[in-house]
């Protein structure tokens, strides 16, 4: 455990599930970079730079360039995310959905199966909108277009999603971390050492001077770690469980513990939706040629303050607004009752639910704040150097997710490598104690 890096590979059990992920993320990778039939991908490439700042570029940055290629996986992960999303805020309006959130394991099971059956209708739709794009709005990208092309693109890319849920979720089952989270954390990464080339060129050329480098290097560090402490960060409620009388005179002494509300309870989610809001006006200039429509979208371009202010208006707002719908307090105060615990101070119920929705209240502003800093500092510092090549992955977005992703599968490993200290120890004790009985008798 003083080195658990080495431990890794040394332990059966972990060594199977860190290669069968690896594995997997390589049958990712390779079938993002096969293009789908029928694209002229030169074409394709010279247009891939009106993408930029558009709903198409964060479409792609999630997808790790696959929608610039245009390859079989283009639609990637995302079909899935967005079922997933939608039926998490559906659970707020309709009460058959949440009642199979609360049903446990069934529920949970039929609420999948739902998300599938979503996922593929909405890679059907995008499929047949990704090929309405190429053919009306990127000159020479499809050599045939018509019904036929837009069939066949349909076919490949939902086929393309559904084999990518798939593996996310073998993932999830047979190997290491979240399956989900691992394909968006390496189709942002995916991006570093080609931007890397190029920032080092930019350097050479004169084009960057080495003094913004260094600036932009410290940045960095700063904002990676103050991304980790908030990631980790809680606000702890203590929290009584009494003695309890469990039966046949057995008694469960009282006990101390604590519930833990994150000060970044809503993650990376209030950025996205906030970019999705911010973008829609280059996203609506690039398929026009409204000369207003054009200006009007530079005002919404990084670099404007109008820009900056409407994004931190944005992400404070969608803070506060996607944590009310992942944490309710009522039904946290009402599993607290129900166990016979309490907050000491607070009684039972209703008091309890105030009590925690007004800590949270508290505790999300400051994270709302972070957030927004940790989506406008590093792209303003980007935009004022002139390098854009990292902005995929020095972005408030991808870089939430890579410090996120990171964390938790550290933290499984960890868990694995401390179960496996322990079973050693109960190992250990069993056979000393069968020794001395044996002895005894």
């Amino acid at each position: 455990m003083a080195n658990p890096v080495t431990n890794l590979f040394r332990i059966p059990e972990l060594r199977e599930k860190i290669l069968f992920t690896l594995f997997c993320l390589l049958i990712y990778r390779l079938g993002a970079h096969v293009t789908a039939p029928g694209i002229d991908v030169v074409a394709l490439r010279d247009y891939a730079g009106n993408l930029q700042g558009t709903a198409f570029g964060i479409y792609d940055m999630f997808v790790g360039g696959g929608l610039s290629k245009a390859t079989v996986f283009a639609l990637g992960i995302m079909p899935y995310i967005s079922a997933s999303i939608m039926f998490q805020l559906l659970a707020t309006v309709f009460p058959n959905i949440e009642k199979m959130q609360k049903e446990g394991e069934e529920g949970r099971k039929k609420l999948t199966q739902y998300t599938r059956y979503a996922t593929v209708i909405l890679s059907m739709f995008q499929a047949w909108g990704f090929a309405l794009f190429l053919e009306t709005q990127v000159p020479g990208a499809v050599a045939n277009p018509g019904t036929a092309f837009r069939l066949m693109m349909v076919l490949t890319l939902s086929t393309g999603a559904v084999f990518i849920m798939w593996l996310g979720e073998q993932i999830t089952e047979r190997g290491i971390g979240n399956g989900m989270s691992l394909l968006i954390f390496f189709s942002i990464i995916e991006s570093l050492p080609s931007a890397i080339v190029e920032t080092t060129k930019l350097v050479q050329a004169g084009q960057v001077h080495p003094v913004g480098i260094f600036v932009l290097i410290a940045t960095m560090l700063v904002v990676v770690a103050a991304t980790v402490a908030v990631t980790m960060a809680a606000r702890k409620i203590p929290v009584q469980i009494p003695q309890k009388v469990m039966g046949r005179g057995r008694i469960r002494q009282g006990q101390k513990s604590f519930v833990p509300l994150r000060i970044n309870s809503a993650g990376v989610m209030p950025i996205i939706f906030a970019q999705s809001i911010v973008i829609v006006p280059s996203t609506v200039a690039t398929f026009t040629n409204n000369r207003w429509l054009k200006d009007a979208s530079a005002w919404f371009q990084p670099g404007s303050w109008i820009y900056y202010v409407l994004f931190t208006v944005l992400i404070v707002f969608f803070t506060y607004f996607y944590t009310a719908i992942i944490f309710n307090p009522v039904d946290l105060a009402e599993n607290l009752k129900k166990q016979g615990a309490f907050i000491p101070g607070v009684k039972p119920g209703a008091r309890t639910a105030e009590y925690i929705d007004r800590v949270l209240t508290r505790i999300t502003l400051p994270g709302a704040f972070f957030l927004a800093a940790i989506a406008l500092i590093p792209s303003a510092i980007l935009h004022a150097i002139g390098v854009t090549g990292l902005s995929r992955l020095l972005g408030g977005t991808g870089l939430l997710i890579v410090v996120g992703v990171g964390l938790d599968t550290v933290q499984q490993m960890q868990q694995h490598l401390l179960l496996r200290r322990y079973d050693g120890f109960m190992k250990k004790g069993r056979v000393k104690f069968r020794g001395r009985q044996q002895r005894y008798i």
